[in-house]
């Protein structure tokens, strides 16, 4: 029987992915041409259990040290997208993280800030008295996504994002600012907020969290991970979670899909004959509503007789003949242990100290051990 190896891919990380790594190279005379924003996969690391301790819950930070640790000899790493990770914004905390001296700014995805909020204003809203803010919730989601898309600096955007406490309430200029929306019809067809209300006070604790409001600046170069993620789910497509790869084979087919991704990256769409764009309708279950996205042309893998070419020159070029076994890496998690991290007992004994709802009896007579 195989045993299942746990494993964890970091395509420059992973959950806590990057979209944007934006590479400034540091020739300073050619620091204006190759400045650019990469939406290609430029690293993956591919962490095993055993090479954190057995502790699951600092794999992601194990392969983030080793992703960075790599790309900041070989570029400038200038910006850092993840979702919001405790152990990935200690380490690049500007004061006490551990890359602050590469002075990397540190963004969050806007997809998981919006969505966080709408969790608290819908946990808001299931108290009694206040659903009232259900009806205002998409409205709200809505007006952070124009804040962080429009404000430049943390002055501008609560500028902007206090207006919504206003707003709610049906005025829209106050002493500090007004709303920059046109004119409003009487008849919106929803009901405004009482001001000072029960839930016009909860939404002012949401709104105005200090904690929260101390991680806005890290929205407001307005990034996005949903790229990567669309790559996590790619990677299915050669290591599927329904089979046990060992570690070499697993490492091989997530560089595989890696290689397939970036090459079909840029796709050209598929048009009609008038030259229009051709789309297909989605249904997501989760939203439990319909999308659509448009066909592109299908893929090539111009690059697989290249790689086999190269593969097998490489072999011819050696000289002598492929060995049946090969030795390990040094960084290759085997050497650190077997799975689990401990040997196992003999059968014997663990049916004598194995305790079962009070059938040890049953086991005993079972097996013939008293």
């Amino acid at each position: 029987m195989r045993q299942c190896m746990t494993y964890k891919v970091v395509e420059m990380i992973l959950r806590s992915a990057w979209l944007m790594l934006m590479c400034q190279f540091c020739q300073e005379q050619r620091r204006s041409l190759l400045r650019k924003t990469s939406l290609a996969i430029v690293h993956v690391a591919t962490i095993d259990k055993r090479q954190t301790s057995w502790n699951s819950n600092i794999m992601e930070k194990e392969a983030f040290i080793q992703t960075l640790d790599k790309l900041s000899k070989e570029i400038k790493v200038v910006e850092i997208c993840t979702d919001a990770h405790v152990q990935i914004a200690a380490l690049l905390n500007p004061e006490r993280g551990r890359y602050k001296d590469l002075e990397i700014h540190h963004s969050l995805d806007m997809w998981h800030g919006a969505k966080s909020l709408a969790k608290k204003i819908s946990a808001a809203a299931k108290i009694k008295g206040q659903s009232i803010l259900l009806n205002w919730l998409k409205d709200i989601v809505n007006h952070f996504w124009w804040c962080c898309k429009t404000a430049t600096t943390i002055e501008q955007f609560l500028a902007h994002w206090v207006g919504i406490l206003h707003h709610v309430c049906n005025v829209h200029t106050w002493a500090m600012g007004n709303c920059q929306h046109d004119h409003l019809d009487d008849q919106q067809g929803k009901q405004w907020i009482e001001k000072d209300s029960r839930s016009h006070k909860a939404l002012v604790e949401i709104v105005l969290n200090k904690r929260w409001q101390k991680d806005v600046h890290k929205y407001l170069h307005f990034r996005s991970t949903a790229l990567l993620e669309s790559f996590q789910n790619h990677i299915l497509m050669y290591a599927s979670k329904r089979q046990a790869f060992s570690y070499k084979v697993y490492e091989a087919r997530v560089l595989l899909a890696a290689l397939d991704y970036n090459f079909h990256l840029n796709r050209p769409a598929i048009r009609n004959a008038e030259g229009q764009l051709i789309f297909k309708r989605k249904y997501n279950k989760n939203a439990r509503r319909y999308s659509v996205y448009s066909l592109k042309s299908e893929k090539g893998y111009e690059y697989i007789p290249v790689l086999q070419s190269k593969i097998i020159n490489e072999r011819l070029a050696r000289g002598v003949g492929m060995p049946r076994t090969r030795s390990m890496r040094d960084d290759d998690p085997r050497r650190l242990g077997l799975v689990p991290p401990i040997a196992p007992p003999p059968i014997s004994e663990l049916v004598q100290i194995q305790v079962s709802r009070g059938l040890v009896s049953e086991l005993n007579t079972a097996t013939g051990l008293q």
